[in-house]
């Protein structure tokens, strides 16, 4: 009795492939609960998951708005909630969600959620999204009560508020962040979705290579007395130095710089954006490598080397200080030698970190589709 009393909306997530779809997986499992407590519970929700390249080809807001309605004609479902990746922009400020409450659609762009409690956040945005699209839908049906606005949406991320939406678009309501708060928290979200941790399995001859430079530097006395001479100062610069080599060795050996072919500033400031989280994103992965190396060279100076040795060729004492400075060499060495050794990775291996290259996959996908 009680089911055959309760209305049924069925939710289509409708996930870039990847990470987009790993949180619309993760999020459908306590998704339809959660709906239906906020709701009421005299409607039920069924979320399906659909993992599709809608944004292959473009970041153009229209355009991807008429993919999902496309898309959604010739389904059952009731509401569409789109999931990219992508960072889109909307007149100079960066998009958060798009509802288009006749259609019955919303599209999210999840690196404007940031990169600190992602998941959250992004299960609060679609709750919020299904809601106020579920709302609207009730309405139409004569229940005004349960018509909403995303007025909680905007309280518990505080730099999202409202944008005007044109006439000619399909969206009539539309949540931005601007300005140097926003750029930063869409940065941290690009990052987060890059999973930069997946780099350093990627780099397996890269760190094969580093280790030997530093199984090889450690037993050698010249470093010996080069890291006994050295101060934290010059340290500090071994390691900024040979840690930017890396990266800019892997980014311009994988061709991982974005370049675009359009002249208009938006372009411009979307060439910048990936850049940045190119950078920020093998940064990461380096500097858990040299992390990794240092640990390996200190545990790895500590069983080889002797100290009658060590301070017969530098007349220095071997104490915790100077296994601490040369691991510290080592590993700045090391790294450089990895930079090297990472010439013989797979591009494919080290794209993964690229956000414009896993645009370029999707694309390839699409084509095999159609093909």
């Amino acid at each position: 009795m009680v089911e055959s009393s309760q209305s049924v909306t069925v939710v289509a997530l409708l996930a870039d492939p990847d990470a987009p779809t790993e949180v619309a997986q993760r999020m459908a499992r306590d998704l339809p609960a959660r709906l239906a407590d906020a709701f009421g519970r005299r409607r039920r929700f069924d979320v399906e998951v659909v993992s599709e390249p809608f944004t292959a080809g473009t970041e153009d807001l229209a355009t991807l708005t008429r993919r999902v309605i496309d898309r959604g004609r010739g389904e059952d479902w009731d509401i569409v909630v789109a999931l990219t990746d992508l960072p889109l922009h909307s007149r100079g400020r960066k998009l958060v969600v798009d509802l288009s409450h006749e259609h019955g659609l919303a599209l999210l762009s999840l690196p404007s959620l940031g990169g600190l409690r992602f998941q959250r956040r992004a299960r609060r945005a679609v709750e919020e999204a299904v809601l106020s699209l579920a709302g609207a839908q009730a309405a139409e049906a004569e229940k005004p009560g349960h018509a909403r606005s995303l007025g909680d949406f905007t309280s518990r991320l505080a730099s999202v508020h409202p944008a005007p939406v044109g006439d000619e678009e399909a969206a009539d309501l539309r949540y931005v962040v601007g300005g140097p708060r926003g750029y930063l928290r869409v940065l941290g979200g690009m990052v987060r979705a890059n999973r930069p941790w997946r780099l350093v399995p990627g780099l397996s001859k890269a760190l094969a290579a580093a280790l030997a430079t530093g199984a090889i530097a450690t037993v050698n006395s010249t470093l010996w007395s080069l890291a006994a001479s050295l101060g934290t100062p010059r340290l500090v610069i071994a390691t900024v130095g040979s840690v930017a080599l890396m990266i800019g060795w892997l980014i311009v050996d994988a061709h991982l710089w974005h370049r675009t072919a359009e002249d208009s500033p938006e372009a411009r400031k979307r060439a910048a954006l990936y850049n940045a989280s190119t950078v920020v994103t093998v940064g990461i992965g380096v500097l858990v490598c040299y992390a990794g190396l240092l640990v390996i060279n200190l545990v790895w100076a500590l069983f080889i080397l002797n100290g009658q040795v060590f301070a017969s060729m530098t007349r220095t004492p071997l104490d915790a200080a100077e296994y601490w400075t040369l691991a510290w060499f080592v590993a700045s060495v090391a790294t450089v030698g990895g930079a090297l050794g990472s010439g013989l990775e797979s591009d494919e291996a080290i794209r993964a970190a690229a956000y414009s290259k896993r645009e370029q996959e999707r694309r390839r996908m699409l084509e095999d589709d159609g093909d």
